[in-house]
């Protein structure tokens, strides 16, 4: 999944940024409120974490110009206050949700991958496709009751495939939202982890799940008779 984060302190920056990426999402940084604003509006984004206290112009005003716009992307705002009358602002300017500095890692993460589900329409945490069982909160895949370890970009891969099941997501698709905007895009990168993903998922296990559509995309298999 592919995150935009706006927030202009730099070591904290990295840390948020590290932490995500190991945990397999593509993290794009701005640093001020003009930089986010370009990014947010010229890239695809499954959600957005927002500062609020921003230069050059403040994560609420960017938020509410988004909201009168169109911009649906999910919004996790950030903020050093802590009043109610800040979070219900934050909120109300259509903020999907809010943290307040300082807080663990390991809350951001969960109401990222909430707020993820939930742009895909999403409740259970855990996806089952045939005999295939994906964990969005542990982040862990079984198969036929058996345990598959997957690199943080392989699990991101079957997610994103998940989150459409039965349908067809294309190479530049699948690259806008996997990769950042830092990363060296090479013709075969996205046909690479998809066999990755095959010799994992489908290869001793029946019927295999990722599908090709040529000259159109990929697909993880949808409901039994459909493909």
């Amino acid at each position: 999944m592919r995150v935009l984060l706006i927030e202009d302190h730099k070591p904290l920056t990295r840390a948020i940024r590290q932490g995500l990426e190991e945990e397999g999402f593509a993290v794009d940084c701005a640093y001020d409120g003009e930089e986010g604003d370009f990014k947010a509006r010229t890239a695809e984004y499954d959600a957005i974490i927002l500062d609020v206290m921003l230069p050059k112009e403040d994560g609420i005003s960017m938020l509410q110009r988004w909201r009168r716009e169109g911009v649906k992307t999910h919004v996790l705002m950030l903020t050093a206050r802590s009043s109610i009358e800040d979070k219900v602002r934050g909120l109300d300017s259509g903020a999907d949700d809010y943290l307040t500095k300082p807080f663990e890692l390991e809350e951001l993460l969960a109401r990222l991958r909430a707020l993820i589900r939930r742009g895909h329409q999403v409740k259970d945490p855990v996806l089952r496709i045939y005999d295939l069982e994906i964990d969005t909160a542990t982040r862990t895949v079984k198969r036929g009751g058996k345990s598959i370890h997957l690199t943080p970009r392989e699990y991101s891969l079957l997610q994103f495939l998940a989150f459409h099941r039965g349908k067809v997501v294309t190479r530049s698709m699948l690259w806008e939202h996997l990769w950042n905007d830092q990363d060296e895009n090479t013709s075969n990168v996205v046909d690479v982890y998809i066999r990755y993903l095959r010799n994992k998922i489908d290869k001793g296990f029946e019927p295999a799940l990722i599908l090709t559509r040529w000259g159109e995309g990929y697909l993880l298999r949808g409901e039994e008779g459909k493909s």
